[in-house]
């Protein structure tokens, strides 16, 4: 199966029916800086993006920033994707085939392996960040979308269960697909203490999520479609609270910390029920050996649930930048691993940025070469 932008789209809108009490999701990586370096930004991130990683972020530099961005990320856990492409060029009626219940006894074991599911995340908006003296503040307009595909009725052989006999042999099943966006109107507001040596920010959010319900047929000889089987959203508006703290001892080394949701916002589910945002926690180190040069980690301290049944998400990012020429080119390389899930390997990432005058360009993404996963982001701004 080719995992077009439509397809991605469709797994990330659609939502299977869920249970009264939901809790998710997984912490969405943000603006291309910090894909780049591996998914860090809690204790590096000073420009608009702060509303989102850190508010205590914006008193760390007397700017005033505008940005735009957007990203996503994509993985195809234990070869999904593949098996569904192979799902559907699988012709059951060649019984002249020696090789055909073996083949069909592959592709049932591998798309119904626990494990097994697409999962994709993503975010967009308008930042923008100004500030009176040691007071900052910042607002945005984003869009913070999750979501998930699995099998809900496991692939099986007919008319023989067992993909044996003279028989055309059919392969079918039923895959879930669940999803949640987040519409955000943010407000931050960041004051720094003592030469900026420590600062705190507030974030307070109003949010529409729209949850949406859905599943799509797995069927073999046909493609497996998602955009027409999400339904209608769900639609229900609460808010939510941010906040951080970023601890600079020295000019070498920075700490910061960030709690999203700590009010747990909760959301109408598809299908009936609700939908709870459980709080996140997540920890930043920064360390500059010199001016042009900074090293960064980010870890999350809570363990995130996400959309796919069994798969939890608790990300280990590391980054390195290195800046020239007063910042003309910024050069990104990073990795990041989730903790919950040993079989995963570390992603590599990368990422660069070119500023002329006030004008900024960045880019950053990476790619799982054993899930064959992705991700990229992209973002253009004005720093004063």
């Amino acid at each position: 199966m080719r995992w077009s932008p439509s397809v991605f789209i469709g797994v990330l809108l659609a939502t299977s029916a869920l249970p009264p009490q939901v809790s998710a999701t997984e912490f969405v990586i943000s603006g291309p800086r910090a894909m780049g370096m591996g998914g860090a930004g809690v204790a590096v991130t000073t420009n608009a993006l702060a509303t989102y990683w850190n508010p205590a972020g914006l008193a760390m530099t007397q700017t005033v920033d505008i940005r735009a961005q957007g990203g996503g990320l994509a993985i195809d856990r234990l070869g999904m994707g593949d098996a569904l492409h192979d799902l559907e060029n699988f012709d059951g009626s060649n019984t002249a085939d020696p090789n055909l219940t073996a083949r069909a006894r592959d592709i049932v074991g591998r798309i119904n392996r626990s494990g097994a599911a697409v999962s994709v995340s993503g975010s967009a908006g308008l930042y923008v960040k100004g500030h009176l003296g040691e007071h900052a503040f910042g607002f945005n307009v984003s869009d913070i979308a999750t979501g998930g595909g699995f099998v809900s009725e496991p692939l099986s052989c007919k008319p023989n269960p067992s993909c044996t006999g003279a028989t055309p042999i059919s392969l079918t099943g039923a895959m879930a697909l669940r999803g949640l966006e987040a519409r955000q109107l943010a407000f931050s507001y960041a004051y720094a203490f003592s030469d900026k040596t420590f600062a705190i920010g507030i974030t307070a959010k109003v949010i529409q999520g729209a949850s949406y319900n859905g599943s799509t047929n797995l069927q073999s000889g046909s493609g497996v479609s998602t955009i027409d089987h999400f339904g209608k959203p769900t639609i229900s508006t609460t808010y939510g609270i941010d906040i951080g703290a970023i601890y600079r001892p020295s000019s070498l080394i920075r700490f910061g910390i960030v709690a999203k949701d700590i009010n747990t916002p909760t959301f109408d589910a598809a299908g009936g029920g609700e939908l709870k945002l459980d709080p996140q926690v997540r920890a930043g180190v920064a360390i500059n050996p010199y001016s042009t040069l900074t090293l960064t980690a980010d870890v999350d301290v809570t363990s995130n649930k996400t959309f796919v049944p069994g798969v939890k998400s608790q990300l280990l990012s590391l980054g390195i930048e290195q800046t020239i020429l007063t910042e003309f080119l910024s050069f990104r390389v990073g990795t990041f691993k989730n903790m919950q899930d040993a079989s995963t390997p570390f992603v590599p990432t990368a990422g660069l940025g070119m500023r002329w005058f006030n004008f900024r360009a960045d880019a950053g993404g990476g790619y799982d070469f054993r899930e064959k996963g992705a991700l990229v982001s992209a973002s253009i701004s004005f720093t004063f």
